[in-house]
């Protein structure tokens, strides 16, 4: 059973072969770490994690490396929980207040993520299937189109322009009424059902208008209702492909079947700490083995749900990145949860 002295021991192996990517040695330990104690008394306690499976050598130096399992203890019992600085925090709140809408926030929020972590970052949508009908507006364009407007209560906004035999604001007056009474309130499912049955509402020399956009805005829902996921932050995988035994690509495919990653986002468990951590092989029937990903949640007005984490290689600095994925969570959700 490995001992509290070999279990800082393995905390410093795990942040100076994060820092160097070089596998550490009982010599470099002595002279980088306080531990008060011989080289000699070190490498005993590098052979009792060695036996634990919490470190190995990757060749035939007398360096270590972190174990999946090394890593996995670490962030159970060993990473600190440090807070984001106050400037990372401020940094933070700059970027993402300065959003349009919730397409740019999610973008953005990616892109600060790939950048506060070095990692690739993703985040999903909310996820629609609770999410209700705000507002629906019909916009006159021109004599003959019109723009189709769907808001929901999680503050995603679907624009669609369509023809329609004409186009006057009298008559799209009477359809938008109609149309938010009918739908406003109800679920993405709901919404539907009642759309596709609007034509028979209307007189029938204006069935044709109402059936186009009855069928437009059909589409905007389904297509509100899909889960889909914003990366940012590939490059930075490929700069740290000298973490994978083999080529990256199977890794940048992976990650590009996004049905493959929401799963594994809603198979993880977030903890006490408000993250979840899945660490290599934990990964390996997703086609992720040599990876690892930390994920959080947020909410939004009408109560829908998203993640939002990184997936980078098992050479992580889980601590800031733990703090980052939390930090920009717990912010976005205050941010989606302003009317």
């Amino acid at each position: 059973m490995a001992t509290e002295r070999s279990l800082e021991v393995l905390k410093v192996i795990v942040q100076d072969y994060v820092a160097s990517r070089e596998p550490v040695g009982s010599k470099s330990i002595v002279e980088r770490h306080n531990f008060g104690v011989s080289a000699a008394t070190i490498r005993n306690d590098m052979a009792l994690l060695e036996e634990e499976e919490l470190i190995a050598a990757p060749h035939t130096s007398s360096g270590r490396v972190p174990t999946d399992k090394g890593y996995r203890l670490f962030v159970d019992q060993l990473a600190d929980r440090r807070p984001l600085t106050p400037a990372q925090r401020h940094a933070i709140e700059a970027f993402l207040d300065a959003s349009l809408d919730l397409d740019d926030v999610l973008a953005r929020t990616v892109r600060l993520l790939s950048q506060l972590t070095h990692q690739v970052a993703l985040v999903q949508y909310p996820t629609l299937s609770s999410s209700r009908v705000r507002h629906v507006e019909l916009v006159p364009l021109a004599a003959t189109r019109v723009m189709a407007v769907l808001i929901t209560d999680s503050g995603r906004v679907d624009q669609r322009i369509l023809d329609i035999p004409e186009a006057d604001e009298v008559f799209l007056g009477e359809v938008r009424a109609k149309i938010n009474a009918l739908v406003g309130g109800s679920t993405m499912t709901e919404a539907a059902k009642t759309l596709a049955a609007l034509p028979e509402r209307f007189a029938p020399e204006r069935a044709e208008a109402v059936r186009r956009l009855a069928s437009t805005l059909v589409e905007q829902v389904a297509s509100n209702r899909q889960d889909r996921l914003v990366m940012a932050g590939a490059a930075n995988l490929v700069r740290t492909e000298e973490d994978f035994t083999g080529s990256i690509y199977p890794v940048l495919e992976a990650i590009e079947e996004q049905v493959t990653l929401l799963k594994l986002f809603a198979d993880m468990e977030i903890d006490e700490r408000g993250v979840a951590v899945s660490i290599g092989r934990e990964n390996a029937e997703f086609g992720l083995a040599e990876t690892s990903v930390l994920t959080s949640g947020y909410t939004t007005t009408g109560g829908s749900i998203g993640r939002l984490g990184v997936l980078g290689p098992t050479r992580m600095d889980y601590t800031n990145n733990m703090a980052a994925v939390r930090a920009v969570a717990r912010y976005l959700t205050r941010l989606l949860g302003e009317d």
